[in-house]
């Protein structure tokens, strides 16, 4: 049985599963599906051309499935899809996807945690798991792979990429792709070592952790360049899902990957 206050508009083109709670005030348009179990708290607004998953927050001032911030968007009919378990915190904005691009959606996966004062802007796509917190702003196209945490206050540019269960400390500038499994901050923004608590929390063994370290001291510290770097990883570490996830990122790079540390003669690092 689904919650609906009085105060509230739904749409009678939208479609709602069960055990649905609606707050005051808040507003579902035409063309909007919502699963199993979502929770849409006052004075949050769901668009056309949003569809939900199952358990979903959606808290106050919240605004999902907004066009486009693109001067092409032409009016087209493009979309925001939501994951199951996905929590929107307060005054955070998605905004659909557009023809310009190719793609038409807008899309976050499952159990992520959107925080308050995100901006996640068209044609994004957002992994399983993932951690946006409070003021991440992503322009157009950015994508995140799954597990990745964005500190608070970051800017992605358009078009970057960020790997799989990488860490990005707040307040950064991302203008190039953050690799997989890093932790990176500084500006401009570094590679600083591999996200080892990240990796243990998540089951990663302490030999696995070593071996990602290893490839990534060959990457940023062998004096190759990143292309020859990664030829001696794949010719001298064991074929595995980590190297093979590493390897492929950054082989299909467009904007090139994060810089290491600069490492002075006597060993310390800036």
């Amino acid at each position: 049985m689904n919650k609906i206050s009085p105060q509230a508009y739904v749409s009678p083109k939208a479609k709602l599963g069960d055990n649905i709670e609606v707050g005051p005030f808040a507003y579902i348009d035409d063309d909007v599906e919502i699963g199993d179990g979502c929770r849409i708290l006052p004075h949050a607004t769901i668009f056309q051309y949003v569809k939900m998953g199952c358990n979903c927050h959606i808290f106050p001032g919240a605004v999902v499935g907004a066009i486009p911030q693109d001067l092409k968007y032409e009016g087209e009919v493009t979309y925001v899809e939501l994951g199951d378990n996905v929590t929107v915190r307060e005054c955070a904005t998605i905004n659909r996807g557009t023809k310009a691009s190719g793609k038409f959606v807008t899309r976050i996966g499952n159990d992520t945690l959107i925080m308050s004062y995100v901006h996640v802007a068209h044609d994004c796509v957002i992994g399983n798991h993932c951690i946006l917190t409070s003021y991440v702003g992503l322009a157009g196209e950015t994508v995140i792979d799954d597990w990745a945490i964005v500190g608070g206050g970051s800017k992605a540019h358009q078009f970057s990429k960020i790997g799989c269960h990488a860490m990005i400390g707040g307040m950064s500038r991302i203008d190039k792709d953050v690799p997989p499994y890093v932790l990176c901050g500084r500006d401009p923004l570094r590679y600083v070592g591999v996200n080892i608590v990240g990796l243990r929390r998540r089951g990663f063994s302490s030999d696995v952790i070593r071996n990602i370290k290893d490839i990534y001291d060959t990457i940023y510290f062998s004096g190759y360049n990143i292309s020859d770097s990664c030829t001696k990883v794949e010719a001298g570490f064991p074929q595995s899902e980590e190297r093979d996830t590493i390897l492929d990122f950054i082989r299909n790079s467009k904007r090139g990957i994060i810089r290491g540390e600069v490492i002075h003669e006597k060993g310390s690092s800036e």
